[in-house]
Formats: C-alpha cells, structure tokens, sequence
C-alpha cells in the first residue's frame, strides 16, 4: 500500500515519514483485542499525525485498502476516519480520498538538559564539583550485583522513611570512627544529599517555632532558596577568624545557625576549640540549635581532620553529610543525624516527601561501605585532590607571583588574593571570561552582595578538585596572560 504524492489541490504532498507506509505505523493497534481495536487504531493514527509521521498534506489510502492491509474490517477504518475528521486532525472531500490536516502542528519535544555546567570555558575553577572520574564503577558495579543476589524480597516494598536499617548502622560506624560523632542509628535519617537534609531541618524547624535562621555570611549561597522553601527566614551573620561571630548571633535573635566548622565554606577557616564550645553554649542558652554541614570533612591534607561538632552535643546539634564529594552528587544520596527534639517532625516529612529514599540504592551503599569499599575510596580522592591543591598552590606562586592562598590545607577548593595591583576586581574578571577562564570571587557569595575593597587585592575562590594537575597549571598559566594582557 503506498499513498499519493500530491493533495486535493494539485500541490505535491509530504510523503510519510522516512518511505514508511501509514500501515505499519498501525500495526500495532490493528493486533489489540477485539473490544478495544478501534480505540486503539484512532489513538494510533492520531499520535502518527500528532508527532509528525504523518505529515499535513499525506493522502490516506482508502479505507477499503488500508483495512485490507491490517486485517480489520472497513467499518473500524470508517469509523477512525470519520472520527479524527471530526477532531481536526484529518479532513475529506467527496471523491478526493482523506488527508492529513494543517490543523496539527506536530510537536517535537526535546528532553533538555538543565545540569550546571560551564559550556565553553577554557579552564573552569568554579568549585563545588570532584572529580567525577574517579567514581569506583567497577567496585559500586560490584556492589550492585551482590545487592541484586541478596536483597530479601520484602526489602523492595516501602522502607522505612528513616532509611533502611543495614544502611544506618553501617553509616553510625563509619561516621563514629571517621568524624567522631555521636551516631545513633535510630536518629539517623538517609537523605536525597544535604539539600534535603536542609529542607528536611527547615520544616521541622518552622513546627517547633523556631520561623529564622542564621547562616554564614560569606557562606553557601544555596541556604536562602532551601530554607525559604520550609518557610524559614535566614538571617547573615558575618565570620571572624575563629569562625561564626558570637555577638552579631546574639544580636540577631535567631535560635538556630547553620555552620561548616570543619572546613568553613568558603573562606576555607578550621572553626577554633575556643569557638566551638561558645557556639555550643549559645545554643544551650536559648534553647537551640547548631546545624553542623560536614560538606568535606574527610579532605584534610596536612593532618588528620578534626572531629564533627556533633560529637561534643549531640542533642543540640544536626549533622548532615552526603557522598556528593566522595563519590558523586548525582547519586543523591546523603544522611542527617537528628536531634531528638527534632527526630519526629523531620522522620514524619521525610515520610510525606517520597515515603523513604530508594531501597537498592541505600542497600548497594551499606555494602559498599560494609566492605571497606568506601574508606578505600576516600583514600584515593584524598591523595588525588592532596595532588592537586599543592598544583595548584604551585602554579600560582610561578605565574601570579605574590597570591597569598589562605584556609586550612583543606577540601576542594582554595581562597587566592591577587595583589591590588591586578585589579580592580570587576575588569580582572572581565579579562578572565575573554580569556575563556571561568571563577567566582569570594564576593559572590556573601549574603549581601558589596563592592570589593580593592585595597586587599583581588579574592578568588578556586575549585581544583575536579582538574587534572596538566589543567590546574595551564589555566593558571590562562589566568596570568589575562592579567597581563
């Protein structure tokens, strides 16, 4: 069966989609039961004109033929015809056959891709990201086919919101002996990554009427959006060199404060004993909370890392960590340990936001770490991103000579002070993305966005994790020929 190259009018017709005949396009359906063939041939034929494979102006064989060619009777191809006519998508003439419509303007949906990247840079040091290339896939592949021989039938049903409980004691084992945190597996919570966790904390939160909170300022620019989502203000509180600043947090009238003390985000600052013990005090004296974000604590290069907050008061403090740094962030997959007088409202939202995460998942992750697995991995990021901040380090004392890079030894990324005598600020900047050079100074991520105080030189926030030391030296070597230029 074929069909006509030419319309009612005279005019040449699209012909069908790649030299298909319209009936294979309804073989398919002509093969559905009896009781629902017609439905199914109109839905058919509706979605072939619909998506474009049968283009306006393509002429329609005759009912008799095309019922000949599928093996139904006439009166169901009638019956479709008589049917999309109807709605529009085909039209007739007495004696001219039946043709596609120009009503339809076929849709081709392209799936986009709203990921954040930076298309186009020559050297991008935008930090936040590891090096995805060192993600274990023959291990994790491992992992999963040992997960997929063993999971008991009824762990696939709906877990427990909290997480399965595999999974929460191996990760109270893991994070007691890695961070020294008090790591009960009853109060700990696996999450979609610490932005759940934070959306998770603003809500309950919000229910025990604490409706503001403070955040760092510079700190992550990420804290407003998740909070306001819970409906939780936050309030800034600036840094000193110890940490978050005691008199501002006072001042501010807030009773719950989110930190990094570990490895502060991003100035790059170890929080002081003296200052951990304050914060602490602070909380216990308006009945509040600290919530600790260990985004890297594992990455510490010049001595072993300093244990979480968490450890010293577990019922004033939150802790929320992931393997976005560890592993990947798209496995979305992280943990909260809760205070008690937090747990029921943050287990109950847990529940009504996706009753649990999933099961395979948090099963092939309690493996991985039973195993030893993840401390291995741990091992290996550490060594490559110890390489690559001293890279980095490197590079900019040879071709920025007079960088001052400050923060602890830390991480995934580097605080660098360009001498004034690169500035000011916004034209370095602008001679960087000509150069196809992609950073953040630091002051983009202060709370309030203010002018840079171009006596201290210019500040850039530095990501290597996720660069080989061959990428880290020539964009440097980029960074330097804008400057000069």
């Amino acid at each position: 069966m074929t069909s006509s190259r030419t319309n009612p009018e005279g005019r040449p017709g699209a012909s069908e989609s790649a030299g298909s005949p319209a009936w294979e396009l309804l073989l398919p359906a002509a093969s559905a039961p009896a009781r629902t063939r017609g439905r199914s041939l109109q839905a058919a034929l509706r979605e072939a004109v619909r998506s474009g494979r049968l283009v306006p102006g393509t002429r329609l064989p005759s009912s008799r033929d095309l019922a000949a060619d599928l093996g139904v009777s006439r009166g169901l191809v009638t019956e479709a015809y008589e049917q999309l006519t109807a709605e529009g998508y085909l039209r007739s003439g007495r004696g001219a056959g039946t043709w596609v419509g120009g009503a339809v303007r076929a849709a081709h949906p392209r799936a986009r891709d709203l990921a954040p990247r930076t298309p186009g840079s020559r050297a991008d040091f935008v930090a936040g990201t590891p090096d995805l290339s060192l993600f274990p896939r023959t291990a994790w592949a491992t992992a999963h086919r040992g997960v997929l021989a063993e999971l008991p039938h009824q762990d696939l049903g709906y877990p427990d919101p909290r997480g399965l409980p595999r999974l929460r004691a191996a990760l109270a084992e893991l994070l007691a002996r890695r961070r020294g945190v008090v790591a009960d597996p009853e109060r700990i919570v696996v999450v979609s990554g610490v932005a759940q966790a934070t959306t998770l904390l603003g809500f309950a939160l919000h229910a025990h009427g604490l409706p503001t909170v403070g955040v760092e300022d510079p700190g992550s620019p990420q804290h407003d959006a998740l909070y306001a989502a819970a409906g939780v203000t936050t309030v800034a509180v600036p840094l000193d060199e110890d940490g978050v600043s005691l008199g501002p947090l006072r001042e501010s009238g807030v009773r719950a404060v989110v930190t990094t003390p570990s490895h502060q985000f991003p100035t790059g600052i170890a929080y002081s004993a003296r200052r951990r013990a304050e914060l602490l005090d602070w909380a216990r004296s308006v009945d509040g909370f600290v919530l600790e974000d260990d985004y890297d604590g594992d990455f510490r290069y010049d001595r072993a890392p300093v244990g979480a907050l968490q450890g010293l008061d577990p019922d004033r403090v939150a802790y929320a960590g992931s393997v976005s740094k560890s592993l990947a962030p798209g496995l979305r997959l992280g943990w909260l340990l809760v205070p008690e007088a937090l747990a029921d409202e943050v287990v109950e939202r847990k529940r009504t936001m996706d009753l649990g995460h999933p099961t395979i998942d948090q099963a092939l992750f309690a493996r991985f770490v039973e195993r030893g697995d993840y401390d291995r991995q741990l091992r290996r990021c550490q060594r490559a991103y110890r390489e690559r901040r001293d890279a980095l380090v490197s590079a900019l004392d040879e071709h920025l000579p007079g960088t001052e890079v400050s923060g602890i030894a830390a991480g995934l990324h580097v605080i660098a002070t360009l001498p004034p005598r690169y500035g000011p600020q916004e034209r370095f900047l602008a001679r960087l993305a000509t150069a196809g050079v992609t950073v953040r100074p630091l002051t983009d991520y202060a709370h309030a966005r203010a002018e840079p105080d171009e006596k201290q030189g210019v500040r850039l926030v530095l990501g290597y994790a996720h660069l080989p030391a061959t990428r880290i030296r020539d964009g440097v070597r980029l960074m330097a020929e804008a400057a000069r230029d």
